[in-house]
């Protein structure tokens, strides 16, 4: 495996992690407060989880079909992602 992809695969992971700590914390709120919004927060939460859990499928069932020169562009996508929510956690948590 590529390095960038293995990069990839890493932050990939990194994202579902985050993203499971974040539907558990929008779950408290909706559970204390009966609020809609941290419904759809859980919902668009689970759709990126869903994103990333087939991403990293992809990753290593079609490895060989990825163009080498794509890869770098693929580990900034989910580095901004990675950032992205991570800024959204720590709010959230404030």
């Amino acid at each position: 495996m590529e390095p960038l992809m293995t990069a990839s695969t890493i932050v990939s992971g990194a994202n579902m992690v985050v993203l499971g700590i974040l539907m558990k914390v929008f779950g408290g709120i909706y559970s204390k407060t009966h609020a809609q919004l941290p419904l759809g927060m859980i919902f668009f939460a689970g759709l990126l989880f869903l994103h990333n859990v087939i991403t990293v499928y992809a990753y290593f069932s079609m490895m060989e079909l990825y163009a080498t020169a794509l890869l770098p562009y693929l580990l900034a996508i989910h580095a901004a992602e990675l950032a992205g929510i991570l800024i959204l956690l720590k709010i959230t948590l404030e």
